[in-house]
């Protein structure tokens, strides 16, 4: 008798259906990935690059430059919401995006290609543009005033860096001539260390020649974080959780440990003795090296890519003091460290020497030449456009604090406050 009573049901159930579209939905893993890669980042760009900084000025402005990196976070993330993710992934022009996504409007909710929510995807390119505006602040510490930073960083972002996302990462016009950055090499590291050395050339020289940094030991706290942090670009650049994000982790971290032996040893056969800051400093310049081909080369070729560009920062570094104060080597180690992967990636991305190999059509000569143009004009681009940013943001603010306040130090002059109280 049950069973007779059912049948109404079951052959309800078995009747044909209407055909519903299915909904595409983000993987939870893959979104969740990229969230924890760009708090990595931020770990890198906060507590990182602040205690770097903080440690390699005077100590009378490490307080103000921790300040300046704070308040750049700020001032770039409102700029970014606003408008820099749009410019830089907006549907646009091969120059520049469009302004659909403005105050982060019409965002999918998956993004194009990917198996992340775009929101997810905004987040994560949101630290990378922090971790870019950040490594300014310490290039000229000790001798500019935080109301023209703040006025500076967000029209950087907007003149420089997105301008520059948009044209290799947004489907722009670098990225049509063939030019290739895995993870950050060229638009993070490479821009920043170029836009270093235009800010350092226009902020001139600190009053105090004997000006060092006061605290080692918060510069290496900062490098571990960094070196930590960094690894969120790498892996966060694979788009998910998947065999290239953890590929491109541990060549983070065999580069990294490359270089910081690499560096260790230059500094012993040049300076008789191994810096205990040089350790990290040649870490993070292999780390800036490794970023632009990750999930692109084997175990071997990250290794050697870590080992010349430590070898290269580290001679290149004395001579580039010589002629610029550039107080946390910002171009030094993260500009020409940029520049060294770039130019090696289609070398060790071959087959040859353990990498993954061009696309049909793209040979070794075409992707060296391509390399070398997109690198020449980004390095132009971020110095010429972080000049008109500074001379733009001087009009209205002045860049260069007082001498008597460079020699009260900027803690107190401008805060009011000292980083270490001693009483």
């Amino acid at each position: 008798m049950r069973f007779v009573l059912t049948l109404p049901l079951i052959a309800a159930l078995a009747a044909p259906q209407a055909a519903y579209a299915q909904i595409a939905v983000a993987d939870s893993g893959d979104t969740g990935w990229m969230m924890v890669c760009a708090l990595l980042i931020l770990l890198a760009a906060l507590p990182g690059l602040m205690l770097r900084h903080a440690g390699q000025v005077n100590v009378r402005n490490a307080l103000s430059v921790m300040a300046q990196g704070a308040g750049v976070i700020a001032t770039v993330s409102l700029a970014w919401a606003i408008v820099g993710y749009s410019l830089a992934y907006a549907p646009g022009s091969a120059w520049l995006g469009g302004g659909a996504n403005l105050l982060l409007a019409n965002l999918a909710q998956l993004r194009d290609g990917l198996t992340v929510p775009e929101s997810a995807f905004v987040l994560f390119q949101l630290a990378l543009a922090l971790l870019a505006a950040c490594l300014l602040v310490g290039t000229v510490a000790e001798r500019t005033r935080i109301g023209w930073f703040l006025g500076f960083a967000p029209l950087w972002l907007l003149l420089v860096y997105a301008p520059i996302t948009h044209a290799v990462w947004g489907g722009g016009w670098l990225a049509d001539l063939g030019v290739m950055d895995f993870a950050g090499g060229l638009v993070v590291h490479g821009v920043a260390g170029f836009s270093a050395l235009a800010l350092a050339l226009i902020a001139g020289r600190r009053r105090d020649p004997a000006s060092v940094g006061h605290a080692p030991v918060l510069s290496l706290a900062g490098g571990a974080l960094l070196w930590i942090g960094l690894s969120g670009m790498v892996g966060g650049w694979a788009l998910g959780a998947t065999d290239d994000a953890a590929t491109a982790l541990l060549n983070h971290h065999f580069a990294a440990c490359a270089a910081a032996l690499t560096w260790a040893l230059l500094d012993h056969v040049l300076g008789k003795r191994t810096s205990a800051t040089g350790i990290l400093s040649g870490a993070l310049a292999g780390i800036a090296a490794i970023a632009a081909s990750a999930a692109l080369v084997g175990t071997g070729g990250a290794m050697l890519i870590g080992v010349i560009a430590a070898f290269l920062c580290r001679l290149v570094q004395p001579l580039v003091a010589r002629h610029v104060d550039d107080s946390a080597s910002v171009f030094a180690i993260h500009g020409l460290g940029g520049a060294t992967g770039m130019l090696l990636l289609p070398v060790f991305a071959l087959p040859l020497m353990g990498g993954v190999g061009f696309d049909i059509g793209i040979t070794l000569t075409g992707a060296l030449t391509s390399q070398a143009i997109g690198l020449v004009i980004v390095a132009l681009w971020a110095m010429v456009g972080s000049a008109i940013a500074a001379l733009i943001v001087s009009m209205l603010i002045p860049m260069r604090a007082t001498a008597q306040e460079e020699a009260d130090g900027l803690d107190l002059a401008q805060h009011g406050q000292q980083g270490w109280d001693f009483r």
